[in-house]
């Protein structure tokens, strides 16, 4: 990828709008499918109170919505910031292909953001973590994995 990307210097701009209008941090996102932006976003967790509302999520909720489908296996995702850990877990789960990222975690880290610690959980086994993670009613909930199995005609995702 060109260092004089369209595709970054868009979801720069994106960022940069959201950011001095008091949206949110400086995090912006496009979603790319054939040369062409199908899908963009910018943090919006002080304008929605959502913390999960970050550019990257908030770009692929728009493709996702613009293409009428959850998978984006054709697509890649132009980033001002490294993901952090739920926008990379999101960025999985639409099958995005490819990720294109400005700042790194550490330089976020650098003005104050927590990925860095974010990441340093999840590698954590479960009880030493710092939100503790505790099963419940396990036989109860398991019968809702029989009941969907038994679903007929089911989408997979």
């Amino acid at each position: 990828m060109s260092s004089d990307s369209p595709f970054m210097r868009r979801a720069i701009e994106l960022a940069r709008k959201g950011m001095t209008a008091g949206h949110g941090g400086p995090f912006g996102a496009v979603v790319v499918r054939d040369g062409e932006i199908i899908g963009e976003g910018w943090n919006q967790v002080l304008r929605n109170n959502d913390p999960t509302a970050h550019g990257e999520v908030t770009a692929i909720r728009d493709a996702c919505s613009k293409i009428d489908n959850f998978h984006l296996a054709d697509c890649e995702i132009h980033t001002t910031g490294e993901p952090c850990p739920m926008c990379l877990g999101a960025i999985y789960w639409s099958r995005i292909r490819r990720i294109y990222y400005g700042f790194s975690i550490k330089d976020a880290a650098a003005i104050g953001f927590d990925d860095v610690d974010f990441y340093s959980e999840l590698v954590l086994p479960a009880e030493k973590r710092s939100v503790p993670s505790l099963q419940s009613h396990a036989d109860e909930a398991r019968i809702l994995l029989s009941d969907y199995k038994a679903i007929p005609n089911r989408s997979g995702y």
